[in-house]
C-alpha cells in the first residue's frame, strides 16, 4: 500500500499521541474521583461533629442525672467504641510490623500505662483515685486538641490549601488548652466530685479561649482568599471553637458531651475508612465486619468497666485496667496518625489515597508537619 493511503490510525506518532491523551484523561478522572471522595471525607466530618454538639445540647439532662437511652448508646459509640476500635489497627500487618520496631511506644508503654493504672485503682481508696482522674481527663482533652490539629492539616491536604502555619496550629492547642484548663477549674463538668481550688482559673481560661479564638480568626483572615478554601475553613473554625461548651453550658453533658462523642465520631469515620479502603475488593468486607465487632465488643467491656470505681479492690483494679486502655489509646494514636512521620503517611496513602494525594497545594509549602 503506497505510504500516502496508510490509515492515519497505522502511524505510531498518531497512536503515541492517543495513547497519551487516554493516559491523561484516565489521570484526570483519577484526580476528580479523589477530589469527590476528599470532599465526602471533609463534609461527612463536619456533618458528624456539628451533629453531636447539637445532640448533646439539645438532648443533655439536667444536672448530673442520667443522658436517655438515645444519647447513652451516642455516647457509647463515641466513647467507649472510638477506643476499642484502635486495637482493630493491631489486625493490619503493616502496622504490628511499624509497632514491632517501636516497641516501647506500641507496646510496652501501653501495657505498663494497663498494669499502673489496675495498681492504682486497687490500692488507693476512691476517693483518692478520684483525685488522679483530673490528670486523666486533662490528658484525654487534650489529646482532643490534637486530633482537630490533626484533622486540619489533613483538610488543607485535601482541600490543596497550604499547610497550617505555626501560629494557626497554636491557636488550635491554645483553644484546646484553655477549655481543658476550664474543665480542670470546674471538676463537676466532669462529674468529679472534689475541689482543687483552681475556680479563679475559670474565668482566666475563658479569657485564654476567647484570645485563641481571636488570634486564629485574625489569622485565617489574612491568608490570601485562594489559600483559605470554605472545607479547610470550616474544619479550622471547628477545631478553633472546639471546647467553647466548656464555658457556655453547665450541664456535664452539653459541656462535655458534644465534644466526647464529636471526637470518637471523627475517629471511627477515619478508621471506618482505613478499613474499606485497604488492598483487595475481596477483604474489604472482612475487615469491616472484624473492625465493627472489635469496636462494639471492646467497647462494651470498656463501658461496663469504666462504672467499677466505687467496688473493692479487686473490681478497683479492673477499673484501673480500663484507665490505663484509655491512656494506652491516646499513646497509640499520638504516634500512629502522626503526618509528618513517613509511615502514616504512606499508611494513609495506601488504604485512602484521596485524602493525601488530591489537589495540588497552592503555594510551595512544606508537608504536613
Amino acid at each position: 500500500m503506497p505510504p500516502e493511503l496508510t490509515s492515519t490510525r497505522d502511524r505510531p506518532a498518531d497512536r503515541d499521541r492517543s495513547a497519551d491523551r487516554d493516559r491523561s484523561a484516565d489521570r484526570d478522572r483519577s484526580a476528580d474521583r479523589d477530589r469527590s471522595l476528599a470532599r465526602r471525607w471533609l463534609w461527612t466530618t463536619v456533618a458528624l461533629t456539628a451533629g453531636a454538639f447539637v445532640m448533646a445540647a439539645a438532648f443533655a439532662p439536667s444536672g448530673s442525672a442520667a443522658p436517655d437511652r438515645g444519647l447513652a448508646w451516642v455516647l457509647f459509640v463515641g466513647s467507649s467504641a472510638h477506643v476499642a476500635s484502635t486495637g482493630w489497627l493491631y489486625t493490619l500487618r503493616d502496622v504490628r510490623s511499624y509497632a514491632a520496631n517501636r516497641p516501647w511506644r506500641f507496646i510496652r508503654v501501653p501495657v505498663l500505662l494497663m498494669i499502673a493504672g489496675a495498681a492504682a485503682a486497687a490500692t488507693l481508696t476512691p476517693a483518692a483515685m478520684t483525685w488522679l482522674l483530673l490528670p486523666f481527663f486533662a490528658w484525654q482533652f487534650f489529646h482532643f486538641a490534637k486530633q482537630n490539629l490533626g484533622l486540619t492539616a489533613l483538610a488543607a491536604k485535601t482541600a490543596g490549601a497550604p499547610p497550617l502555619r505555626t501560629a494557626e496550629r497554636r491557636a488550635l492547642i491554645a483553644s484546646g488548652l484553655a477549655g481543658t484548663c476550664g474543665l480542670m477549674a470546674r471538676p463537676a463538668l466532669l462529674q468529679l466530685r472534689i475541689d482543687p481550688g483552681l475556680g479563679a482559673l475559670f474565668p482566666l481560661s475563658a479569657a485564654a479561649m476567647a484570645g485563641a479564638v481571636a488570634a486564629g480568626l485574625i489569622l485565617l483572615a489574612r491568608r490570601a482568599p485562594a489559600q483559605r478554601p470554605r472545607g479547610f475553613c470550616v474544619m479550622y473554625l471547628i477545631g478553633l471553637f472546639f471546647s467553647v461548651p466548656v464555658f457556655v453550658f453547665a450541664s456535664p453533658y452539653a459541656a462535655v458531651g458534644g465534644m466526647t462523642i464529636a471526637h470518637g465520631m471523627q475517629y471511627l469515620l477515619l478508621v471506618s475508612l482505613v478499613a474499606a479502603g485497604g488492598p483487595g475488593e475481596a477483604g474489604r468486607a472482612l475487615r469491616l465486619a472484624v473492625l465493627g465487632n472489635v469496636a462494639l465488643i471492646g467497647g462494651a467491656v470498656l463501658a461496663v468497666t469504666s462504672h467499677l470505681h466505687s467496688g473493692g479492690p479487686a473490681v478497683r483494679l479492673v477499673f484501673g485496667a480500663y484507665l490505663g486502655a484509655v491512656l494506652a489509646h491516646f499513646v497509640v494514636d499520638a504516634g500512629l496518625w502522626r503526618l509528618r512521620d513517613p509511615f502514616p503517611r504512606a499508611f494513609l496513602a495506601r488504604r485512602v489515597p484521596y485524602l493525601i494525594r488530591t489537589a495540588p497545594a497552592i503555594s510551595s509549602a512544606a508537608d504536613i508537619r
